[in-house]
């Protein structure tokens, strides 16, 4: 009556994963589509949901082993496979229950207490969480096995539990650990005690309402928004070691291959962009009513450079062997900041989109991202990439172009300062909006004068300022 689940197939280029954490051990009760799993592969971390609902009688594959796709994970039934598990540890307990018989009623007030905690933890996470957390369902199993573990007389003594209502507020330290949606990773539980915040009252905004240390910082933040000077907090993993994940490990592996087999250079260009800013002023509030999204630079940014890609698709090829391959079409990656590290999710034939379109893509790209929610295809298949480390407050890097891509934008932060501009033979000094944009390149078929061709377009596009078609809404 068992059935089995299998590592599914992630995504077209996605063979195997790594089991990186059980959710539910053998023995616990799983429904339709709750997470089971989380699963790690070169492309993205994803939870894996339960295929059936039933009890799990066998966990075939631990955690930090990677196996190929279609693999048996685990096995699930009726709880008749994983009944010989719960059997032998009453067994074990026979010995200590026969001799130190009275002092049982004290070990089960503690007992009676813990499913109090999990029942507070699931009304705390339902409007976040969902049945995505439903996690607590070992404890309801608690109750059923203390009977066992107790004797049928004891029954008595269970009675005094409801006499005691008032203390049922003792339970408020296990809420605390119950309600931080479940899992709290090390990292996060420390940071929340250096920084004095109770976990309970955090709202996580990762997978399944999880807590990240962004929630953390921002209800530190919250509670300390009154108090003077800033402190630069310090990190916890200061002074640790720490693995590599697996996305780490093969971030750090493209980066050193692309390095060692392409000739990368990088051209930095200054762009004028006031009258984009002005632009944006002046449109942001109709632009946010009519699509929710903010308008940013970005997509400026983007739609400037998905154009004169067309112009010079030699910034948009990647190489085959002795061939040069021009697409048809511009997919642009967009770099987006994670926990787990930095990922770039595909804009596809970014040059059809409107300034609405590319605006709504990234924020939803970069939303699903950092939720770790994107789907492994939807990293793939991109033909240039833009990366805005202006975000940061950075005023230009020199980013490194990722293999098979041939070329990546830098966007830096867009800042006021003076600039010399000219009007016919008079020459002035105004405060002008302005950004520093760095191409990196591989010269084994991207020349520096193409460079140059592709960032004085994006340049005379950005400064000319005529997006007023482009607006899409």
């Amino acid at each position: 009556m068992s059935e089995s689940v299998s590592l599914p197939a992630l995504g077209e280029s996605v063979t195997e994963g790594t089991v990186t954490r059980w959710l539910k051990n053998v023995g616990d009760r799983v429904e339709v589509d709750e997470p089971l799993l989380e699963v790690s592969t070169d492309k993205v971390d994803t939870e894996i949901p339960s295929p059936i609902s039933g009890v799990i009688e066998a966990i075939l594959v631990q955690e930090d082993e990677t196996v190929d796709v279609g693999t048996v994970l685990a096995t699930i039934g009726d709880g008749s496979g994983a009944a010989p598990a719960p059997q032998e540890a009453p067994a074990a307990e026979e010995p200590a229950a026969a001799a130190p018989k009275q002092e049982e009623p004290k070990q089960e007030e503690p007992k009676q207490e813990a499913p109090a905690a999990p029942a507070e933890s699931p009304a705390q996470q339902s409007a976040e969480a969902g049945p995505s957390y439903a996690a607590p369902a070992p404890s309801a199993e608690a109750p059923a096995s203390s009977p066992e573990a107790a004797p049928t007389p004891q029954a008595a003594p269970s009675q005094p539990a409801p006499a005691q209502p008032a203390p049922s507020a003792q339970p408020a330290p296990a809420a605390n650990t119950a309600g931080t949606s479940g899992y709290v990773t090390p990292i996060v539980r420390k940071l929340a005690n250096e920084a004095g915040v109770d976990l309970s009252t955090v709202t996580g905004t990762g997978v399944g309402g999880r807590i990240r240390k962004q929630d953390v910082e921002a209800a530190r933040g919250a509670a300390g928004a009154a108090s003077a000077a800033p402190v630069v907090a310090v990190s916890p993993l200061r002074g640790t070691s720490q693995p590599m994940s697996r996305l780490r490990k093969v971030v750090a592996e493209s980066a050193a291959t692309s390095m060692q087999t392409s000739a990368q250079s990088t051209t930095v260009i200054e762009v004028d962009v006031t009258r984009v800013a002005q632009l944006r002023e002046s449109v942001q509030d109709a632009f946010q009513s009519r699509t929710g999204t903010k308008l940013s630079f970005l997509p400026f940014f983007a739609l400037a450079a998905a154009e004169a890609l067309q112009a010079y698709p030699i910034i948009n090829a990647t190489i085959d062997g002795d061939s040069i391959v021009y697409p048809g079409h511009e997919n642009i990656s967009i770099a987006v900041d994670t926990d787990r590290g930095l990922l770039t999710p595909v804009i596809r034939n970014a040059s059809e989109l409107n300034l609405a379109g590319l605006a709504q893509h990234i924020a939803d790209l970069a939303e699903r991202t950092r939720q770790n929610a994107l789907t492994p295809d939807e990293l793939t298949g991109g033909t240039f990439t833009v990366t805005n480390t202006g975000s940061r407050g950075a005023l230009f890097d020199t980013p490194v172009v990722f293999l098979p891509q041939s070329a990546v934008l830098g966007t830096g932060i867009v800042s006021k300062k003076p600039v010399v501009i000219s009007n016919g033979d008079v020459d002035a000094i105004a405060i002008r909006s302005v950004v520093y944009l760095a191409l990196s390149y591989d010269q084994r078929i991207i020349d520096g004068s193409d460079a140059a061709r592709f960032l004085t377009a994006v340049k005379q596009r950005l400064e000319e300022g005529a997006f007023e078609g482009n607006l899409g809404i």
